[in-house]
Parts: structure tokens; sequence; C-alpha cells
């Protein structure tokens, strides 16, 4: 175990990308607000017009033109799919709001504030399905309501997908939660994207970023498998085994972000990142139609002849829950650190760490533990590989070679290597030296002896 010197006052400039930044990397940088709601339309289009086939799709746009298949095949904005959406956020706002739950305390800001949140995400899931299977059993909603209304639904979650960070960026210059903890780029697009307030809340408790990200995003992944099971046994009178088997390790892994719902706090989505675009859209638009492709193509199509195969199925499932199994026993031994300030054992042993003091921008010094034993003194970020684990695996059950069966572990991969780089680079601007001698006892980065 080792103690480091304390990064010095001026040096607080972890967080987010502050001013300096020109107008042509900003925009480069800000690319996603135009092109990641044409990747969800392309995708749609993909799926349900050219039967998962992007060479069809591309054959398509070559003959017709891109923006005339668009026209023809694009999700339609609809009232239905306006109220669904419009339904959706004021049912979780309430849960939100009103539910009971434990009060558990986030990482210190930058500018040294630590907030406090209620968590009752667990209660507000199993309650928004015991309401969806309840009405559905009794008759009073269609349980195939998502993916019969998935077009009017893709379009309004793109509109709120960019409707919502627009009022965050007016709020955040307007009526700020905390202003010291703002950042400005000096662009608007790429402060429009990278959001500008840290936590932005309404009130004292309505934190903005952690309920679009944990109750809304999260609580409607498992939502649309369970509809695309209905969905899929209304069409051929049976559900097929791929499908049962996707949802059943996707119901595993939102359960897990439930039941674990403190340990939420302290990731990069939380703690670090600023609510902009980039949260928003992602959370309102792009996880219910990336991160579901698996179960609408399933509930859509015939299975493969692998998707058909139980023996096949059997290991890819095994594959996946040890990929979540991995990505579980990583975060807990992180998180046993941080809550038993290292009073604990790893692997059967004492549990070894750095402490690495950091300082934010109101002066206060502080310190956390960086473990560098267990999965942690294999990896800097074995939590990762778990997740990638898990990715690839819910993709391989639908037993199909089309690539947009695979975009959603495709995305993951690139998300968690940028993760990797981004988080690696806010962390050495934090904790300074004692990174440096982290990183020298810890040397790969996500696969041992790869990278």
């Amino acid at each position: 175990m080792a103690t480091t010197t304390p990064l010095p006052n001026a040096a607080v400039i972890w967080g987010r990308t502050g001013a300096g930044r020109s107008w042509f990397w900003s925009l480069v940088a800000s690319a996603p607000v135009f092109l990641a709601p044409l990747t969800s339309i392309t995708t749609f289009i993909v799926l349900t017009a050219f039967h998962g086939s992007f060479s069809a799709f591309f054959a398509a746009v070559a003959e017709q033109g891109f923006w005339t298949i668009c026209i023809r095949y694009g999700p339609q904005l609809t009232l239905r799919g306006i109220y669904a959406v419009a339904g959706w956020v004021a049912i979780q706002a309430l849960l939100f709001l009103y539910l009971p739950g434990s009060v558990h305390s986030g990482q210190y800001t930058p500018a040294g504030h630590r907030l406090k949140y209620r968590l009752n995400g667990l209660y507000a899931w199993v309650i928004t399905h015991a309401v969806y299977f309840g009405l559905s059993w009794f008759g009073f909603i269609d349980p195939g309501f998502i993916p019969r209304n998935w077009s009017s639904l893709i379009a309004a979650m793109n509109v709120a997908g960019l409707l919502a960070p627009l009022l965050a960026f007016v709020k955040a210059y307007l009526s700020p939660t905390h202003p010291d903890d703002r950042k400005f780029s000096g662009s608007f697009i790429y402060d429009f994207y990278m959001g500008i307030e840290l936590n932005p809340r309404i009130g004292r408790d309505f934190d903005i970023k952690f309920f679009n990200n944990g109750h809304l995003g999260m609580m409607i992944w498992t939502l649309i498998d369970f509809s695309n099971l209905a969905y899929q046994y209304q069409n051929r009178g049976h559900v097929e085994l791929s499908l049962i088997l996707v949802t059943a390790l996707q119901v595993i892994y939102v359960a897990d972000f439930y039941v674990n719902e403190s340990w939420y706090l302290g990731t990069i989505d939380i703690a670090h990142d600023h609510y902009g675009f980039y949260l928003a859209w992602g959370c309102f638009c792009y996880l219910p139609t990336m991160y579901t492709i698996q179960a609408q193509y399933l509930g859509a199509y015939d299975p493969t002849p692998a998707a058909s195969n139980p023996c096949y199925l059997g290991i890819i499932f095994v594959i996946g829950l040890a990929g979540y199994l991995l990505f579980r026993s990583v975060n807990d031994q992180k998180h046993a650190v941080r809550m038993l300030q290292g009073r604990c054992r790893i692997w059967g042993k004492p549990a070894e760490y750095l402490v690495a003091p950091y300082t934010t921008s109101d002066g206060q010094r502080r310190a956390n533990l960086l473990l560098v034993s267990g999965w942690w003194g294999l990896s800097r970020h074995a939590n990762y590989l778990g997740d990638l684990l898990f990715s690839y695996s819910s993709c391989a059950l639908v037993g199909s070679t089309k690539m947009v069966v695979w975009t959603y572990a495709i995305w993951m991969t690139l998300i968690l290597v940028h993760r990797c780089l981004r988080d690696e680079k806010r962390l050495s601007a934090k904790y300074g030296d004692a990174w440096t001698e982290y990183c020298k006892r810890v040397p790969w980065r996500l696969i041992p002896g790869v990278w």
C-alpha cells in the first residue's frame, strides 16, 4: 500500500473538457448530434423494411437516394407515439419522486459538492413490470404494443432525446443547480452535445441526469423485450427459446443494475459526465432502440438454424452469464474497498490499494482508494471485459451473421474502448502521481496481455 503527494490546488482540471476547444474540433466532436438520430432511423429501416440486411438497404439508397428511402420507410411521428412517450416519462417521474428508497451519497464533484440520492429504482422497475403484466393479463392494454407501434415510438423518442438536452442547456444558463460545477467550452454546439451542468436538478431532490439514465433508459429495456415476446406469441402462437434466453440475460443485467443501484453513483455517467445530448439522447433513444435489437429481430423474423439449436443457445447463454458474473464480481470488489476503506479481503487476502489524493476547486484535499489486487490487479477496466462478454453473447443468441444484429456489441466495444481512454485521461489529471503509480502496478487497460 502506498501513499502519494496530493495534487496542488492549481491542478484541479479533472472533469469535462472546459474552455479552449476550437470551433472546428467542437463541430467534429459534436457530429453525433446529427449522426446519432440518423443511425437509429437507419437501423429501424434496415430491420423493418429490408429484413435486417444493410446490403439491401445500401442498394436501395444507391438506386433511390437516402432521403427518399427515409421518407418512404422511416419512423412516422404520430400523436399515439407522442402520448406514449410523454406518458412514460410522467409515470416514471412520479415513481421517482414518491417511491421510498434508501439515501446514498455520490462522489465529490470537481467543485466539492457531494449530493444525496434516493435509490428506489428497484421498486419502480418491479412496479412498472407488474402493472404491465397485470394490465396485459386483464386485457386493458396490448402486451405487444411496443413493436406494433415501434415506428411512432422511435420518432417520438428522437424528439424527446433532442428536447431534453435543449431544456437542460437553457437551464444551465438561466437557473443552474451548482454554478461552480458548470463547464463551458466556448462552443454552443459542443456544450449542447456534452452538457454544461454536471448535476442539474429540479428542486432539491429531482436529479435530472440520474432520472434520465436510471428511470427512463434502463427501465424501458426489459419492457421492450417482454413486449417483443408477447408480439412473437401473438403472431406465431409460440415463443422461441432464443428470444426467451435473450430476454432472460438482459433481465438479469437490468435487475442487477437496480439491486446494486448505489454502485451506479460512482460510475463515469453520474460522477463525471455532464448532462447534455450525449446522455439525454442516449437514454431516451439509443438505449431503447439499439440495445434491444436482438429482441426486435427475433420478434419479427423466423429463427435461424443456429437459433433453433438448444446446445448452441445453451453454450452462448452460459458465456453471457459468465460475462455478467465477471462484471458483478469486479464491481463488488471495488465497492467493498471503497465502502470499508480498504478493510476487507479480496480473493482470501487483505485488499491491496493505493491512496490517491486529489483536490477539489474549493481547496479541499480528499482521497480515494485505487484497488490493485483481485480483478483490479489484472486489468484497470476488468468490468468492461465482463460487459463485452455479455454484449456479444446477447447478439450471438440471435444466431445470425447479419451486421444489424451485432450493432449492439460493436457499439459497446467502441464506447468502452473510448471510455477506457477518456476515463484514464481524467483520472491522470485528477490523481497525478498516484495514477502513474497505479498504471505501473496494473499495466493492462482491458485485456491482460493484449491491451
